[in-house]
């Protein structure tokens, strides 16, 4: 499974963003995916997380009520639709495909990283 994130870039603080993960090789539709974020000088970090068929989904603290997850298993693609954005939001965001946590180490397969900076 090879995994490409896009959509990031640079906001004004209290904009919007809609990141998006396309998935080749192997076809993600059994997998959990999940989206974290690294800061520099920071450990990557969970964001969110939705399951194989997208009936359960798991957000940060920091990100609920903002952000939402979503994905189409026919388009081989996730998303994250980022509303409100915040400066403390400034990170790499990662997408990865493995077992439905929160946890980093479940997941197995990453794609690279697609910066989101917010400005105050």
């Amino acid at each position: 499974v090879q995994l490409q994130a896009s959509g990031g870039g640079l906001v004004q603080a209290g904009g919007s963003l809609r990141l998006s993960c396309a998935a080749s090789g192997r076809a993600i539709s059994n997998r959990a995916l999940g989206w974290f974020r690294q800061a520099p000088g920071k450990e990557r970090e969970f964001v969110s997380a939705i399951s194989w068929n997208g009936g359960s989904t798991i957000y940060s603290d920091s990100v609920k009520g903002r952000f939402t997850i979503s994905r189409d298993n026919a388009k081989n693609t996730m998303y994250l639709q980022m509303n409100s954005l915040r400066p403390e939001d400034t990170a790499a965001y990662y997408c990865a495909a493995g077992v439905y946590s929160s946890n980093k180490s479940t997941y197995t397969y990453w794609g690279q990283g697609t910066l989101v900076t917010v400005s105050s």
